[in-house]
């Protein structure tokens, strides 16, 4: 078992999702769902088409050099607090006109009056504000006073493949304008990153062996055309157990979140300066331990564990039945289903296999809703 959490606390391990590291410690996040597919269902909104720039950096010639070249000036060092005190990660241009995106758990940090700093290559450091956060995907956009910059275009995620090099640009450590690179090592990798519940993201995750370290938090993962088919968000750690020491920094096992993800996304915090993600509206059981994701049976208060008239609800979800599989994909726990559902987009129709208490089998269809604010 892959050992996970965020730099700053312990590691732990579940049996359905690896539990990632963070490469940065994040304190006072705000409060997160308590195992839940997502609360109140709202209705489904239109969704934003992600909008990104058409064409990857002209430089890039396919070499990890000429890659270097195209894109080292589209990647920030971010500085929390006074002179960083309070933490430093990566981000990068996705908008001339001063938008940014790094990781919500890099600035999550930053409290009433702190400032951000963005400095890119070779240029004056910049005041940054925040334009929106999203706690469950781990993304979020900044803005620099700035007309001129120029944005990286993200990669189509159907199209990256496990075993094509990659290259991560950001400031592990500190030390701006680093590359390294490596392979796209596993899709679809669920991924189970924060210290806390109140800071837990749950990611269908692009895994790579790209050497990434504290600090490279937000920077991009890219191809070899320069274009994202990432943001670099955990890295794995080895067990204090051992001898292994734990905080020994990249071992090869680096987390992303996919470029749609982190588009879409994006796209949502800058026209409207919110996000969500989608739902099915169901509490599920995170101390079931048996096959699949039970819905809770009940609850104290006046939630109920199927929420009434959500998208479940209206499939004929019930309390205490256990979700077996989500288009094809088998649910290995709570934490697993929870990641595979926020794979897809607000709007998007699932066929889940689910099993009842009394033993029968049964599929049905679930037109998943947004989370809302």
């Amino acid at each position: 078992m892959v050992l996970v959490a965020l730099v700053s606390g312990g590691l732990g391990g579940l049996g359905g999702a690896v539990l990632a590291d963070r490469l940065d410690p994040a304190p006072g996040a705000a409060p997160a769902e308590q195992g839940q597919t997502g609360g109140q269902a709202q209705p489904a909104a239109p969704q934003p088409e992600p909008t990104s720039p058409p064409d990857p950096p002209a430089q890039a010639d396919g070499t990890i050099s000429g890659l270097s070249r195209a894109v080292l000036p589209s990647v920030a060092l971010i500085s929390i607090g006074q002179d960083g005190s309070l933490g430093l990660g990566s981000g990068f241009v996705v908008r001339s006109d001063g938008y940014l995106v790094t990781n919500h758990h890099v600035i999550e940090v930053a409290g009433d009056g702190d400032p951000i700093v963005v400095e890119l290559p070779g240029q004056e450091p910049l005041d940054a504000e925040v334009v929106g956060s999203e706690q469950a995907y781990d993304i979020a956009v900044l803005r620099v006073d700035r007309e001129d910059l120029t944005p990286l275009a993200f990669a189509d995620s159907d199209e990256v493949q496990v075993g094509q090099t990659v290259v991560a640009v950001g400031a592990p450590l500190g030390l701006d304008s680093t590359v390294t690179s490596g392979i796209v090592s596993a899709k679809d990798r669920p991924v189970v990153a924060g210290e806390t519940q109140e800071s837990t993201s749950y990611i269908s995750a692009i895994q790579t062996d790209a050497a990434i370290n504290p600090g490279n938090s937000g920077g991009p993962l890219l191809d070899l055309s320069g274009r994202v088919v990432g943001v670099n968000s955990a890295i794995a750690q080895l067990p204090q157990a051992g001898g292994f020491g734990g905080r020994a920094g990249s071992i090869g096992l680096g987390f992303a979140v996919p470029a749609e993800q982190a588009d879409r996304t994006a796209t949502q915090l800058i026209e409207t300066g919110t996000s969500e993600h989608p739902v099915m509206g169901v509490l599920v059981d995170l101390a079931y331990t048996g096959e699949g994701a039970r819905v809770r049976r009940q609850v104290a208060g006046e939630e109920t564990p199927v929420v009434e008239g959500g998208p479940a609800d209206r499939a004929g979800v019930r309390p205490g039945d256990v979700i077996l599989s989500v288009d094809g994909t088998t649910i290995r726990d709570s934490q697993h289903l929870i990641v595979v559902l926020r794979s897809y987009a607000v709007g998007d129709t699932v066929e889940i296999e689910l099993r009842t208490a009394a033993g029968d089998d049964r599929t049905v269809s679930v037109t998943l809703a947004g989370s809302g604010d």
